[in-house]
């Protein structure tokens, strides 16, 4: 059968937008099970190529589950005496870079598989999130999608919603008025949405405000849904135009909510344990494994 290689491994897990750390061997003194620049890579729930096996994978790989258990998408780097500290019978000792990837943090719920959704999954296709493309009519779905794109066929696309994690964006582009308005309702009495975007003219969101008010939806949940959805700046009515406008809006969103970049370690760091490299080894490799540290003090 046919393995993955750890580069093919990383695209993948990162078009799906799951967590994973890479795992790289940046420094290999002695007798090692594996050279410097050996790479794998560790999911939630599974592991792909190998940096030897032994006791040194088992710990590395527990120590990169722990950052993902933990959510800390950073870098750290430690140095493992396989001999005094891990056991094995190699006498040699390894330094090891840990790269963990975040989860893409923009999901997007699609509900519609018409000519708007089509042309607005092509775009998506290309940018950082993940979405979940709901209709009941499943001849609609194109034959092949894109990575980050999964399909759900159900026959009440409002049951979906309950399945559905919190804080997503929402996007009803249906073929049907009524189905539209369920679909929201049910979105902004569970009050569990981070946006809305509802397709549609002023006329017809209009329509829809009447008919939150007389059934008692809160205002201020009514007025957190964009509709007609999409950047009234790109205007145009042809299906790629409306899905150019309604991406940009997406774009201008979780450009704006995105966490502040990680700063990983420190240049110093780094060129302190250059220095430890060139140096010969004394009775510190005897002892456990050693961790750098960022320019913030943490442990990495």
């Amino acid at each position: 059968m046919y393995k993955e290689q750890w580069f093919e491994v990383t695209q993948r897990l990162s078009r799906s937008g799951q967590p994973f750390v890479l795992i790289t061997l940046i420094g290999a003194r002695g007798s090692t099970p594996r050279d410097s620049g050996t790479k794998m890579v560790v999911s939630a729930d599974a592991t792909f190529d190998t940096i030897g096996g032994g006791h040194l994978e088992f710990k590395a790989t527990a120590m990169a589950r722990e950052m993902l258990a933990r959510r800390d998408y950073s870098q750290r780097m430690e140095h493992f005496p396989l001999g005094a500290s891990l056991g094995q019978c190699c006498g040699g000792s390894a330094t090891v870079l840990f790269e963990a990837f975040a989860p893409c943090p923009t999901q997007i719920a699609l509900f519609g598989a018409g000519h708007v959704a089509k042309a607005l999954v092509t775009i998506l296709a290309d940018l950082p999130v993940q979405v979940t493309w709901i209709d009941s009519r499943e001849e609609l779905f194109p034959g092949t999608l894109p990575a980050n794109t999964q399909k759900r066929v159900d026959a009440y696309p409002c049951d979906v919603i309950d399945d559905l994690p919190d804080n997503l964006y929402y996007l009803i582009l249906t073929h049907n008025h009524q189905l539209d308005y369920e679909l929201a309702e049910k979105i902004l009495r569970q009050d569990r949405f981070a946006y809305l975007g509802l397709i549609g003219s002023a006329t017809k969101w209009a329509r829809f405000r009447q008919r939150f008010d007389y059934r008692g939806v809160a205002s201020s949940q009514v007025e957190r849904v964009s509709c007609p959805v999409g950047l009234s700046a790109v205007p145009g009515k042809q299906p790629m135009e409306v899905a150019v406008s309604i991406a940009a809006e997406l774009i201008g969103l979780y450009h704006t909510s995105e966490s502040p970049t990680q700063q990983g370690v420190a240049w110093k760091d780094i060129k302190s344990w250059a220095a430890d490299q060139a140096e010969p080894r004394d009775a510190s490799d005897t002892d456990a494994s050693t961790s750098t540290q960022t320019s913030s003090g943490e442990t990495l």
